[in-house]
């Protein structure tokens, strides 16, 4: 993948559910759109993901949102391993499998600490076992068809002005990534 003037160039291979701009998963039908920015070895992240996952999941479940998914490589400098970047690439691949949630919820409850190795793509397969994603899934973590895709997201997320996860946005304008205000904020879009 490489930038011209500030603008980033599409990946080579594109996740399935991938919204138009190609730079995230999209869950949900809802005619109110919520943008997520992760990384999954990001602590607040997955602080966030235990708060707010349900409820998110139950306005998706109700059909009120449709969430875009924005899993980053932001803290790749974190990890002895480019751990973000391996595992946004591998939800790209659960993605495929019809599982990005089930998977995303999963690599947060295995989530590694930060400033040593991640997870072993070994590791990452075995968590697509888990949720029940199909063999393919495997092969596409271990060719990492997804690692430029992985760029991708967070380079488009930094030119939209990310510069720390998780961000949330509601109808593109920036909430506090806390339940109340995710709520408060849909309620006002309807």
């Amino acid at each position: 993948m490489t930038t011209h003037a500030g603008r980033v160039s599409t990946p080579r291979h594109i996740p399935a559910g991938a919204p138009a701009s190609g730079d995230g998963i999209v869950v949900g039908t809802g005619t109110v759109v919520i943008d997520v920015y992760v990384d999954f070895l990001c602590p607040f992240c997955r602080q966030f993901e235990e708060t707010a996952g349900p409820t998110l999941h139950r306005l998706v479940d109700d059909g009120l949102v449709s969430i875009v998914y924005h899993p980053m490589a932001f803290l790749d400098q974190l990890s002895a391993d480019h751990y973000s970047s391996r595992a946004s690439a591998a939800s790209g691949c659960a993605a495929d499998g019809g599982l990005f949630v089930e998977y995303a919820e999963a690599l947060f409850a295995n989530q590694p600490p930060e400033g040593g190795p991640g997870l072993t793509d070994d590791e990452l397969i075995g968590i697509g076992d888990l949720v029940g994603l199909d063999p393919p899934f495997a092969g596409c973590v271990r060719d990492r068809t997804y690692l430029d895709w992985a760029a991708y997201v967070t380079d488009k997320a930094m030119e939209r002005g990310v510069s720390g996860t998780p961000t949330v946005l509601v109808e593109d304008v920036p909430v506090p990534a806390n339940v109340r205000s995710i709520t408060q904020a849909v309620a006002a879009a309807r």
